[in-house]
């Protein structure tokens, strides 16, 4: 006796499955162009935040001691995560990590010079970004995803990637 054939369903991958959850509140085109301004800015400027915490001297770190801190730290946890979603958007998510990072230590050489302290850069910038999101999510209509489940403050940058790469075709 034969079994019923049975027409099977290809499974989504995790990654997708954030993704199309994080769009569900996210269909506004005006909530979407508050992401596409607002997310890097809040990554970025939670980067510098974090970067700017003090950092123990080790001495087993010798002369590498200047290279690391806390922010280390978050981004060795996020780009894990990453990693496990897509190995692709990881590499990606590297790139825009340095980009970020450049612009921080040059947010210090500013401070040096004389400008503002870097923190107080990065929270303005951190404060004005979580009022556009929420503006954003106000015109959409639904509350902001990371509400129900904390992992979507991590999906959001690689959400944006992910546009890209299909635009470009690049499967992630």
């Amino acid at each position: 006796m034969s079994k019923p054939s049975m027409k099977t369903v290809e499974e989504k991958r995790p990654v997708d499955v954030l993704f199309d959850k994080y769009a569900e509140s996210h269909q506004n085109p005006t909530n979407k162009l508050f992401h596409w301004i607002c997310v890097p800015l809040i990554v970025f400027s939670l980067l510098g935040l974090v970067w700017q915490i003090p950092f123990p001297h080790l001495n087993f770190l010798g002369s590498y001691n200047g290279y690391f801190n806390w922010a280390s730290f978050l981004l060795a946890f996020s780009l894990y995560y990453y990693f496990s979603l897509s190995p692709v958007l990881f590499f990606l998510m590297i790139w825009v990590v340095g980009i970020m990072s450049y612009g921080i230590v040059q947010l210090e050489y500013w401070e040096a010079a004389g400008g503002p302290s870097v923190w107080l850069v990065c929270l303005i910038i951190f404060v004005l970004s979580w009022i556009g999101q929420f503006i954003g999510h106000k015109i959409e209509g639904k509350k902001p995803s990371f509400l129900d489940d904390i992992k979507f403050l991590l999906i959001g940058p690689i959400w944006l990637l992910h546009f890209i790469c299909k635009k470009v075709g690049i499967r992630y």
